[in-house]
């Protein structure tokens, strides 16, 4: 292998299969920034595809035609917002991937878990962590 040339990523199941002493090795980290950074560009070719469709929409004469259109309209609108703010959450995991904190839970320093992080890759919180603060959101009306 020559400089140039990087180590194949792993896939899930090697990671799943990895030994506990692997967690957030370099190899590991590669895999989770590979798969947030296909996810964001994923996010942003939709935004892209939204605007693009947004604008190419032509007025319709009939209402029932142009209130389906509009209702249409805010659902996709209301979808990328939410995807605009996971874009948020996949730049802040890539930046814990670069200052070396991607993966360890932030409230206790515990491990989050590769099962969680596959699941969830811009998981911040280890699932215990996660129910808890649930637990404590319900309790107060949150």
């Amino acid at each position: 292998m020559n400089a140039t040339t990087t180590p194949a990523l792993m896939t899930e199941a090697e990671i799943l299969a990895a030994p506990e002493s692997d967690y957030m090795s370099p190899r590991q980290l590669a895999f989770f920034r590979h798969r947030l950074q296909t996810e964001m560009e994923q996010l942003l070719e939709n935004a892209h595809e939204t605007t693009t469709h947004l604008q190419d929409n032509e007025a319709t004469p009939d209402p029932s035609d142009r209130a389906s259109v509009e209702e249409e309209h805010t659902l996709e609108l209301r979808v990328r917002d939410r995807e605009r703010k996971l874009l948020k959450k996949i730049g802040e995991a890539i930046a814990r991937i670069d200052a070396g904190e991607y993966g360890w839970c932030e409230e206790t320093g515990e491990p989050i878990g590769i099962g969680r992080l596959l699941a969830r890759s811009t998981a911040t919180l280890s699932l215990e962590a996660q129910e808890r603060r649930e637990k404590l959101k319900k309790m107060h009306g949150g």
